[in-house]
């Protein structure tokens, strides 16, 4: 009698099924190194090798990262003392570790982008500023108006002129100090 497990499978298939997800995750990995780049024809061609020196470099799209190797230090040889010459698995190390055409292009424009970024958010703040210290002026002046104690008349809803009693004036000049208090800093 085979067991079944919740979901309606049996244990062994479970296994199988498990089994299956951790083969598939572990060859995963070697996908991630590959090269991607454009054809002639502008098909994106992926490979696990470098492309033909015939495909031009603008046509890379993507390359592995060079994985950084410990260079053993130059030998001191001949007679005189003098280091010998650098090997090339020191010429190797060097090309991989100093940045490529592309990774220069790409920090070129993040850094470009966060000026821009940078710059919109000054002007934001500007146009905020500006729009606080306006609102500043008009509410002073509109203070300076309801505190002369000149008649001060608004139109209703239904388009008629009325005159502002005292607890009119007084709830207006309130909401004026409201705003004179957020935006006069």
């Amino acid at each position: 009698m085979t067991r079944l497990c919740r979901g309606g499978y049996t244990a062994r298939m479970k296994i199988h099924f498990t089994l299956l997800f951790l083969a598939l995750f572990s060859a995963s990995g070697a996908a991630i190194a590959q090269w991607q780049w454009l054809d002639k024809d502008g098909r994106k061609v992926f490979s696990d090798l470098a492309p033909s020196p015939d495909v031009l470099e603008k046509d890379i799209i993507s390359r592995p990262k060079p994985v950084a190797k410990p260079v053993a230090p130059a030998l001191k040889g001949g007679s005189d003392g003098d280091a010998t010459a650098p090997t090339a698995a020191t010429q190797i190390a060097r090309n991989a570790s100093a940045p490529s055409a592309l990774d220069k292009e790409v920090e070129a424009k993040k850094k470009q982008a966060a000026e821009a970024d940078a710059a919109k958010r000054k002007a934001e703040e500007d146009r905020v500023s500006k729009a606080k210290t306006e609102n500043c002026t008009r509410a002073k002046q509109a203070k300076m108006n309801f505190e002369s104690g000149v008649r001060i008349s608004r139109t209703n809803a239904s388009g008629e002129r009325e005159i502002l009693d005292d607890t009119a004036r007084a709830v207006e000049l309130k909401q004026i100090q409201g705003v004179i208090d957020s935006d006069c800093k």
